[in-house]
């Protein structure tokens, strides 16, 4: 063969590796977006699923709360401004029911429940259902004994303003300088207690405002010195050892804050 079939021969060789080498790099590329649309579909399918299990978790315990007041288990007097609860009614749903929490000017107006730990209802609705909603629950350290220096209550920030989504109102000049919310009410089966509110504040995820027992006056004192500065606002109300408070909780960005309330029981 001579120099010109040879170059030819070259030529044709070279141009085929060309053409392997642009498909097998077409080829990748589209394994790639192939690749790319099927994760693409996956966030989709599980965001939307995480959505609808988000709505319904949602939709489950609204179902619940509105069929507490059709069925006057919750009943309202607004002529007075009382609520009236049937404890006994809300056992038959849950004999974890201790309380009743109403917060003013804000979607807080929950049964409380109290189990073996601070775990369970924050992944159990109030039929002891699991729903990532959670509910509304006191810590499981308190006994409502008439002992407790700090009662506390927690609750889920939903987006929704469900459960404690609506806490964060608290932080708002208008909600803390309405003279209309400065009582908190929390009702058991033996008696309405009211709670006037002396601290709000937002603070880095911590244990130390959630202390229930206290070595002595002094400590507790301490305590709520400390719980009073952190205020955001000076309500003028001074809590000393004497006094039993009642703390409400919630998490805030992505769980990194919590925003907290404080109240002390007054006669009222």
């Amino acid at each position: 063969m001579g120099y010109q079939g040879k170059h030819f021969n070259n030529q044709k060789n070279t141009s085929r590796m060309k053409d392997v080498k642009t498909k097998k790099k077409k080829s990748f590329k589209n394994g790639i977006l192939t690749l790319l649309m099927i994760l693409f579909l996956i966030m989709i399918i599980v965001s939307g699923t995480q959505l609808f299990k988000w709505y319904m978790n949602n939709k489950n315990n609204k179902e619940i709360i509105n069929k507490i007041k059709d069925e006057n288990i919750i009943v309202y007097d607004e002529k007075n401004d009382e609520v009236s609860v049937n404890f006994d009614s809300l056992k038959e749903i849950n004999p974890d029911v201790v309380g009743y929490i109403e917060v003013n000017n804000t979607n807080i107006s929950y049964p409380v429940v109290k189990a073996d730990d601070n775990d369970y209802y924050l992944t159990h609705n109030l039929k002891n259902e699991y729903n990532s909603s959670g509910w509304v629950f006191m810590d499981y350290r308190n006994d409502l004994d008439g002992k407790d220096k700090n009662i506390i209550i927690y609750g889920h920030n939903m987006r929704d303003g469900s459960m404690f989504g609506s806490l964060k109102d608290i932080l708002n000049s208008d909600w803390y300088q309405n003279e209309a919310n400065k009582y908190i009410t929390l009702i058991t089966e033996n008696e309405t207690l009211k709670y006037e509110v002396f601290s709000v504040y937002q603070i880095e995820k911590e244990d130390y405002y959630i202390t229930t027992g206290f070595k002595n006056d002094i400590e507790y004192e301490e305590f709520l010195k400390t719980i009073t500065n952190r205020s955001i606002h000076d309500f003028d109300v001074e809590a000393n050892s004497e006094d039993t408070i009642l703390t409400l909780s919630t998490c805030a960005n992505n769980n990194v804050y919590r925003v907290v309330l404080h109240a002390k029981q007054v006669e009222v």
